[in-house]
């Protein structure tokens, strides 16, 4: 059975960010998902999760300056520093959040960089993240972004994101699967999925065009849905869509999809 956790940074914006856990509760959800923590309180959080009984599936490391453009550093050699500092203060937030599973956002190449160089230290940063994220029992996530919403991130298809794994050579990352970044891309969206099964940790959906619900745009979610369930996956299915106008009159997709939030 398809469980749906609501990304906080995209849903529920009509409140403030420590508002958002109750609209989620109250709107059916279990689970929630969003960017980052790291500008609140442990406790903060903690107290949301406690009072609306309600689990965080997944947060991404600290990717640099958010506000300035940047989507990620762990592609920047002269940052590699400023990376595993962020991986611990990632776990540091996923221990104390009960958070399993941590998303490593790959970020946009320098032009003065050359792909090598970007790529090696890509895989070095995602090796040594891999290894402290093992070691305090959280799965490495690495995301494919497409080119048009994030121009110039390196890692922006499922093909490339595989190669990366692959380099890095750990058991311990896995592929975040975005429908809507994966179908601006590349397509083929049910044979990626049946072809890289076992790598997917967690998947995120949006219609396209326009990043809104499933069921606005071209994706056939009713078939993915069902071929999900076929392949038995067990994770969570992240709403990352920006609502077409308020977030609870968008919820009817859940419905007519035939879905119940956990």
């Amino acid at each position: 059975m398809i469980k749906l956790s609501a990304n906080l940074s995209m849903l529920f914006t009509e409140d403030s960010f420590l508002r958002r856990f109750k609209r989620a509760a109250d709107n059916g959800f279990a689970a929630v998902e969003f960017l980052f923590p790291y500008e609140y309180k442990v406790e903060e959080i903690q107290e949301k999760l406690k009072q609306f009984h309600i689990k965080i599936v997944l947060h991404n490391l600290p990717a640099g300056n958010w506000e300035s453009g940047e989507r990620g550093i762990a592609c920047i050699p002269s940052r590699v520093d400023e990376f595993k500092k962020g991986v611990d203060l990632a776990i540091e937030y996923a221990n104390a959040l009960g958070v399993n599973q941590l998303n490593c956002l790959s970020g946009i190449k320098p032009e003065n960089i050359s792909d090598e160089d970007a790529e090696n230290t890509l895989i070095s940063n995602l090796q040594y993240a891999a290894e402290k994220l093992k070691a305090a029992k959280i799965k490495l996530l690495v995301e494919p972004i497409n080119n048009y919403d994030i121009p110039g991130f390196i890692l922006n298809s499922t093909k490339k994101a595989i190669r990366i794994m692959d380099a890095v050579d750990s058991d311990n990352i896995y592929l975040q699967y975005d429908f809507y970044h994966a179908q601006r891309m590349e397509g083929e969206l049910l044979g990626n999925i049946t072809r890289y099964f076992d790598r997917i940790a967690h998947i995120q959906i949006a219609d396209n065009p326009g990043r809104n619900e499933p069921g606005t745009g071209e994706i056939n979610y009713r078939n993915i849905f069902k071929s999900l369930n076929k392949l038995n996956y067990q994770g969570w299915v992240g709403c990352e869509y920006k609502p077409a106008k308020e977030t609870v009159l968008g919820l009817v997709w859940v419905d007519t999809h035939g879905l119940h939030q956990q």
